[in-house]
């Protein structure tokens, strides 16, 4: 933690001033107090605030070894540690003229699957009755590739991550639902800006042809990317308290041969914001200074690598890249605090819906054929066992685009048993036909979630799939021409309430790249979803209800196949738990890495979801002093397995360059189960170390 005086939150020095002045004067109205006259004169009386908002972080990493990682679908991606915990974060909206309110949560995670958005709300109503439900609620996450996997209810998800695991389910809805129970706990008058700008060295459209291929519509993106950077300010008494961006980049700067949780580029940003910027120290701040959220929204084929290298050719430059993609968004969303903007003053609704893709009628309204069509059974494309060549890794013998041994299958055997498969799924060749699968056992999910949120003049569809920048306008001007909106005040707000892979145009659809070939449920899937974001629009513009539609079932207890227990620890003959088998260097400089290696014990004995694995202390006065953890990107810490029951923890500190010069130790906190089962913490401390100027 730094040991400087702590500095507001944003914003210029001279600033601060105009904030005290406007927050006093601000909290003497709210009163009936009439405020000074000296306070008047420099400093005009905000207008009334009229939200009621709430913010909260709670810390969301599941285990952080030997279970597998999502996003990659790599049977050897398994985690070895930590470089950056996970976290949820909370904001609730009221409208005080009306008391309606909506909750949004933005959580550094691969995916929201079903089974966590049935967790939340369940838990959620038994704390606050009916004051959240799935109506009102929309969780988002940012899609980092360096969580961990096995929470998912659905098969699938399941494969590559050694099963099910209920210790990850729980931390990430823990995590969450303490995330709400903090930003309730934070309600106060507030007022919202939204503000718009661009930001065009952040993401790159990795499938040009598929975006090429749209006879329309790919002229409102003439780089083939969405350059939009949308900020919704929150302010109270004129200074700005938290912030939620929203930006179209993949989280996938740490590529799949990275091993350490981490949560990516829109992790660093927020991270960026809250520590680095406004210092909250995430282990001691129940009440934040400031809390920011980088949100994504039609993402599905906007890479962070703006290079288009393949992802083997990543690894040296990881860290470095996810940096980099990470402040360049906090730079573009930090920009905008000045921004006038449009400060929003109207209703807060929302509307949810679900829709059984495997089977929808689209009306001629939307398929752009004038005739009507039918969705159908999801299906596995062999372009998306090719995988993204910019982002990840293909299976041998698949590619993107033509994969003729799958097509001829498809178009001899599948599309002539199965006229409306083919009218729904071709030129899909198909690999895995999953929903003939879920016949047996869920593999995927079916009846899917949509829902649109208002908050003032800002508009979030709710998607739970991977949109892509072109579908994503669609989607957008669908509701924009019912609500009467802006097109750049309705987002896209992907990755919400469950998960369904991707959404492509008919046209991309047609040119089979890896979107197209995880486009599950066939061409018409986006006209369906343009559809149902139609009637949801409709509904809130009338003031009516819509229909709940076909609500997907609870699968908890369904689970075949969980992550085996990790079994007993026991620390190599001759030593201890706790013993440092390598001390750090006598002295560093600054920019050098400290390091200590320990005799450690299982980390998913305890997750340290309160707490952390690591401590970076120095020495102040006769106190040791923390000024690093386990949330810092200066640090990581890697678990490695030595035998059937030992352990080897090292941790790392990447010295900053102006570090204050003194003595500084690192310490490590295990936790070691006997063969009973018993767990028992021990810590470790490394010998003391010098930072010189």
């Amino acid at each position: 933690m730094s040991t400087s005086p702590k500095p507001h939150a944003v914003g210029p020095a001279h600033r601060l001033s105009r904030w005290r002045t406007t927050a006093v004067v601000t909290a003497l109205a709210l009163l009936g107090i009439a405020a000074p006259a000296a306070a008047q004169d420099s400093t005009p009386t905000p207008a009334p605030e009229p939200y009621l908002v709430g913010r909260g972080i709670a810390d969301a990493t599941g285990e952080v070894a030997a279970t597998g990682m999502m996003g990659y679908g790599r049977t050897d991606q398994v985690a070895e540690g930590l470089h950056t915990r996970l976290r949820s974060r909370s904001f609730v909206i009221v409208d005080r003229a009306t008391g309606r309110r909506v909750l949004l949560i933005v959580a550094d995670s691969p995916m929201i699957f079903e089974s966590v958005h049935q967790r939340v709300l369940k838990r959620l109503a038994e704390r606050y009755g009916d004051l959240y439900t799935e109506q009102n609620v929309l969780i988002t996450a940012t899609h980092s590739h360096s969580g961990p996997g096995g929470y998912s209810h659905h098969l699938l998800y399941n494969l590559t991550t050694k099963g099910y695991h209920e210790k990850t389910f729980a931390a990430i809805t823990d995590g969450m639902v303490e995330s709400v129970t903090r930003a309730q706990a934070d309600l106060a008058p507030a007022s919202l800006t939204l503000t718009h700008g661009e930001l065009h060295n952040a993401n790159v459209n990795r499938s040009r042809a598929a975006f090429d291929n749209n006879r329309r519509d790919k002229e409102f993106f003439p780089e083939g990317r969405d350059p939009q950077t949308s900020l919704l300010r929150i302010e109270r008494g004129g200074r700005p308290v938290g912030a939620i961006n929203w930006f179209p980049t993949h989280n996938t700067s740490m590529t799949g041969e990275n091993k350490l949780i981490n949560s990516d580029n829109k992790g660093y940003a927020a991270y960026r914001w809250e520590r680095e910027s406004a210092h909250v120290d995430y282990l001691a701040d129940a009440e934040p200074d400031f809390v920011s959220a980088f949100a994504q929204t039609n993402a599905g084929d906007m890479s962070p690598n703006i290079a288009l290298k393949p992802a083997d050719e990543l690894p040296a430059t990881e860290f470095e890249s996810t940096r980099e993609i990470g402040l360049r968004q906090y730079d573009a969303a930090h920009d905008q605090l000045d921004d006038t903007g449009q400060r929003l003053d109207g209703a807060v609704d929302s509307r949810l819906t679900y829709v059984d893709l495997a089977n929808t009628t689209v009306g001629p309204a939307f398929t752009g054929d004038g005739r009507e069509h039918r969705t159908c059974k999801p299906a596995i494309g062999a372009a998306m066992a090719a995988g993204s060549t910019e982002d990840g890794p293909a299976f041998p013998v698949f590619k993107e685009g033509e994969n003729p041994v799958w097509d001829a299958v498809s178009k001899t055997v599948l599309y002539g048993a199965d006229e409306e498969l083919k009218q729904c799924q071709s030129p899909k060749g198909i690999v895995v036909p999953v929903g003939a699968m879920n016949a047996v056992y869920p593999w995927v999910q079916e009846q899917v979630p949509v829902q649109l949120v208002r908050i003032g003049g800002l508009y979030l569809v709710g998607v739970p799939g991977e949109v892509t920048v072109v579908a994503g306008l669609r989607l957008r001007r669908t509701v924009a021409e019912i609500v009467g909106a802006d097109i750049k005040n309705v987002l896209v707000a992907g990755y919400s309430n469950a998960y369904m892979h991707y959404v492509t145009t008919p046209e991309e659809y047609d040119k089979q790249q890896y979107e197209g070939g995880s486009t599950l449920f066939g061409r018409w899937e986006l006209p369906a979803l343009q559809q149902t974001a139609a009637g949801l629009a409709t509904s809130m513009r009338a003031g009516e209800p819509v229909p709940r539609g076909s609500v997907p079932p609870d699968l908890s207890g369904r689970q075949l196949f969980r992550q085996p227990d990790n079994g007993p620890d026991t620390p190599p003959l001759g030593r201890r738990f706790g013993d440092v088998l390598t001390q750090p260097a006598a002295s560093y400089n600054g920019g050098q890495q400290a390091a200590a290696v320990f005799v450690g014990a299982h980390p998913n004995n305890n997750l340290h979801r309160h707490g952390t694995y690591l401590e970076v202390q120095r020495l102040d006065g006769s106190n040791w002093r923390r000024i690093a953890d386990d949330g810092d990107w200066s640090t990581t810490f890697r678990w490695r397995r030595e035998g059937l029951m030992a352990s080897r923890a090292t941790v790392t500190w990447d010295i900053p360059a102006d570090a204050e010069p003194g003595s500084y130790r690192i310490r490590y906190h295990g936790d070691a189960k006997n063969f009973l089962g018993g767990i028992g913490p021990f810590t470790a401390t490394s010998r003391t170390f010098e930072v010189k100027d």
